[in-house]
């Protein structure tokens, strides 16, 4: 690797922390000066000495983002706002975005990694599908958005990914939405047989970082980027399961028993969220780990006992 300066946004977020502790592991791991972080966001990182600077911006504010990017190798653009709010949402994910791409244009940086989401697509099932196999049909504000924003993204000559469900310490969304769903429903969905993208939050750092600092597909492009083999509903159930971090249930109901249960008992993961684990969602991610010459671990499964605490401290106090 030659000396590079790499701009980071979403460093405080589950998966910029983890992309930046990566980041920081490469610089301390290379002779003095090769890799230099610059975080750029509202806050300053958690973990004092992983990044060398911080730089305030606010994606909403286009003046603050002036200079973000002078000097700057790599742009890596993992910021992005999730909510209810589409005002809201596109402000940060779509003009925010644009505007930082501009910036990153302007100051002559050669190389940009965007995280979006497979969550663009909308409902599946999905059966192990390329890049836009199918038209995306984001159907929440912050999957709208961030399609929306890979425009700008692909524009400035971006590597975009797109993750599936990702996982590890850190995630308050996937393993507690299957903790809430089997605490409702008492049983499996569907006997657990769909097939899931998931990703471990420290693999797909590895990734962002290959593409940062090593190597790079050619772009503009979009990639998946999960773990290439897909894990069924029903093992990462029992593997959680296992490790105490969910309940075990006995039971097996289809998918409409789920909902009705689910609707009774005043379930906090709505059907959509649902049928995210509840059915087919598979994409093909085996070509960026190919491209970028990085192995993609033994599995989101293989982790998940590095994760265990973390989990079942969260839980504990959610």
């Amino acid at each position: 690797m030659r000396p590079r300066r790499v701009a980071l946004t979403g460093a405080t977020g589950f998966i910029g922390s983890a992309v930046l502790a990566e980041l920081a592991r490469i610089r301390d791991a290379t002779e003095p000066g090769a890799v230099h972080v610059r975080v750029l966001g509202r806050r300053p990182p958690w973990v004092p000495g992983q990044a060398d600077e911080w730089y305030p911006v606010d994606l909403t504010d286009p003046r603050s983002l002036r200079g973000a990017c002078a000097d700057a190798d790599v742009l890596v653009h993992l910021a992005s706002l999730l909510g209810p709010d589409e005002r809201r949402c596109a402000a940060v994910n779509v003009e925010g975005t644009a505007a930082l791409m501009a910036q990153a244009r302007r100051s002559g940086t050669g190389r940009i990694v965007h995280l979006s989401t497979s969550a663009v697509y909308g409902p599946g099932p999905h059966r192990g599908i390329a890049v836009d196999a199918v038209t995306p049909a984001p159907v929440s504000p912050a999957s709208r958005t961030r399609l929306a924003g890979e425009g700008p993204a692909l524009a400035a000559g971006a590597t975009v990914l797109r993750p599936g469900l990702v996982i590890g310490p850190g995630d308050r969304w996937v393993v507690p939405a299957v903790d809430r769903l089997l605490a409702s429903t008492g049983a499996l969905w569907d006997g657990g047989r769909a097939l899931l993208s998931l990703v471990e939050v420290g693999d797909l750092a590895r990734l962002v970082a290959r593409l940062a600092l090593g190597h790079r597909p050619r772009g503009p492009a979009v990639w998946h980027a999960s773990h290439p083999e897909p894990v069924r509903a029903a093992d990462l159930v029992r593997a959680l399961t296992a490790l105490g971090v969910v309940p075990e249930v006995s039971g097996n109901l289809s998918v409409a028993e789920c909902l009705e249960r689910m609707a009774a008992s005043d379930c906090k993961v709505s059907p959509r969220q649902f049928k995210m684990v509840a059915q087919d969602n598979w994409y093909d991610s085996a070509p960026v780990w190919t491209a970028a010459g990085c192995h993609p671990g033994p599995g989101p499964l293989a982790r998940l006992a590095g994760a265990a605490r973390w989990y079942r401290e969260h839980l504990a106090r959610v």
